[in-house]
């Protein structure tokens, strides 16, 4: 009898002079974890042994792989994506560290390509020395959606248990907000998350709030008319297409009276006005998700936090989470994936006791 495929999760070591190994070492530690899935750790072997000396952590029973295709089903994999002239520095950011964590992300990157790996949970990185003539990005989401999109759009969804935020616009200075939420934009990323929500959440008529983008929604005006040109438009848009969203809500209500409990999903113009709340809330087991691509890939919604690297201070508690919904978005789509393939046909008798066969999207005539 044929076995089930034993999922393979790629990880990228992210900063090495973060808390990145830390968190990793301590989701892997758990022997529960090489049980749901087959670990890929890309970095360092050598970096990963420092951590855990620092960390005063007990051995951990790794396998020292060539490549993906070598992995063992039941250990904890570790790829060598460096070469052993490598310098960790503890709480800082260098340029050695900028180019480690690249690395690590193109060597993953390439072996999802090639359908080494199933799903991607990537460590934190730092935005600003990862910059090379290689990594011109603002983050992993842009960058991943230039090489592993095929020309779909990403969405950045930070998701807690029911609490799923996604952004309109992402990694970008304040003052090009306004001219980069538009209509056509607004209305993409409902799609997108809309989309999401159904194929990789398994909800059949997702609801989707969207916020507003100034104060107290404009106020009919009075502060922006913003909400009346842009996002209104956009709402009617989206509901004549099917779409069950709803707004725009101005964000300080929204989240102070937890009104977001009664959607699936919320949509914010901008980072800050949907991730501030979103971490108030759910910091401590918030997963990044990256919505929109073929490619299903996570990681914890936290950064290096080089103020308390090499502490053993770090929560490990997004990171497992970040590990746990990657594997569980990977099972939603093969069955959306399944079930969108090959609609079952329906039978049923007619009066006359002939039996007529249709699809699911007919439906017999009533009496």
């Amino acid at each position: 009898m044929a076995q089930n495929h034993k999922i393979k999760v790629g990880i990228t070591q992210g900063d090495i002079n973060g808390i990145g190994y830390e968190v990793i070492l301590k989701t892997l530690s758990d022997s529960r974890i090489t049980e749901m899935c087959t670990p890929v750790v890309y970095g360092s072997p050598k970096v990963m042994a420092y951590h855990r000396k620092a960390l005063d952590f007990p051995p951990i029973n790794f396998n020292i792989a060539a490549d993906a295709s070598s992995v063992l089903p039941s250990r904890v994999n570790i790829i060598n994506c460096m070469g052993e002239e490598v310098r960790v520095e503890l709480s800082k950011s260098t340029p050695q560290g900028g180019e480690a964590a690249y690395l690590a992300l193109e060597a993953a990157v390439a072996d999802m390509e090639k359908g080494l790996i199933d799903v991607l949970v990537t460590a934190p990185i730092n935005k600003n020395n990862i910059q090379s003539e290689s990594f011109s990005f603002p983050g992993h989401t842009e960058y991943l959606e230039s090489r592993l999109g095929k020309g779909a759009r990403s969405l950045m969804i930070l998701m807690c248990d029911n609490l799923r935020v996604a952004l309109v616009t992402g990694h970008i200075p304040l003052s090009e907000v306004p001219k980069q939420v538009t209509k056509e934009k607004i209305l993409e990323k409902l799609q997108i998350f809309n989309t999401c929500l159904k194929q990789d959440f398994q909800i059949v008529k997702p609801r989707i709030a969207v916020l507003s983008m100034n104060p107290h929604a404009g106020d009919g005006g009075l502060l922006g008319i913003e909400e009346n040109d842009t996002i209104i438009p956009a709402l009617k848009e989206a509901e004549a297409a099917g779409i069950l969203c709803f707004g725009p809500y101005a964000s300080d209500g929204f989240f102070g009276s937890d009104h977001y409990k009664k959607f699936d999903g919320v949509l914010a113009m901008y980072h800050d006005q949907g991730l501030a709340p979103f971490k108030a809330i759910a910091m401590e087991n918030g997963v990044n998700f990256t919505a929109g691509l073929p490619i299903v890939r996570t990681s914890p919604d936290h950064g290096t936090a080089y103020d308390i690297a090499g502490q053993n201070l770090a929560s490990e508690a997004s990171f497992r989470q970040a590990l746990y919904t990657a594997i569980d978005i990977y099972g939603h789509r093969k069955v959306y994936a399944e079930m969108s393939a090959n609609p079952l046909k329906k039978q049923y008798f007619d009066k006359s006791g002939d039996k007529e066969v249709l699809d699911l999207q007919s439906e017999p005539k009533e009496d």
